[in-house]
């Protein structure tokens, strides 16, 4: 084998073990996927990132990943380019719904603490009722759960 044939069967293989590591796993977890669902299901999912931006970015150098906030693995891609082609359109639609993901769980949180806590006060001055109360909470709880 000749000098070329050797770079040609090394870049080969790295593309394939940067394909196999990068663009065939996804940052969300299957429990992760069905929650975000439902929270866009409910209308409740912030979206930072667009995950079909991401996709199309993945065709440029790197720059599925660099969008998803995975600048590690985007110079790895910018690297490997032309390759990268064919996982990095993945990543960057994968790595947009994680962010959307952690986004919409934290505001989700917050939002369920913040009127939890206008609910407390108003049992606490005695605006409703301690049945009112618990009507309410259930209701809040099911509105920011992940539940459908």
């Amino acid at each position: 084998m000749n000098h070329k044939s050797k770079l040609t069967v090394a870049g080969m293989i790295l593309t394939a073990a940067v394909a196999l590591l990068s663009g065939c796993a996804t940052p969300l977890n299957s429990a992760q996927k069905s929650e975000l669902n439902a929270y866009q299901a409910k209308g409740l999912e912030i979206q930072e990132k667009t995950p079909q931006t991401g996709a199309v970015l993945g065709i440029l150098p790197g720059g599925g990943s660099f969008y998803a906030r995975q600048y590690g693995l985007g110079v790895v891609n910018l690297l490997v380019w032309p390759f990268s082609i064919l996982w990095d359109p993945i990543s960057g639609y994968e790595g947009s719904r994680a962010i959307n993901y952690y986004a919409t769980k934290s505001a989700a949180d917050k939002n369920l603490r913040k009127e939890m806590s206008l609910l407390d006060d108003k049992l606490t001055l005695g605006q409703i009722t301690k049945e009112e109360y618990i009507k309410s909470k259930r209701a809040l709880e099911a509105k920011y759960s992940a539940d459908l």
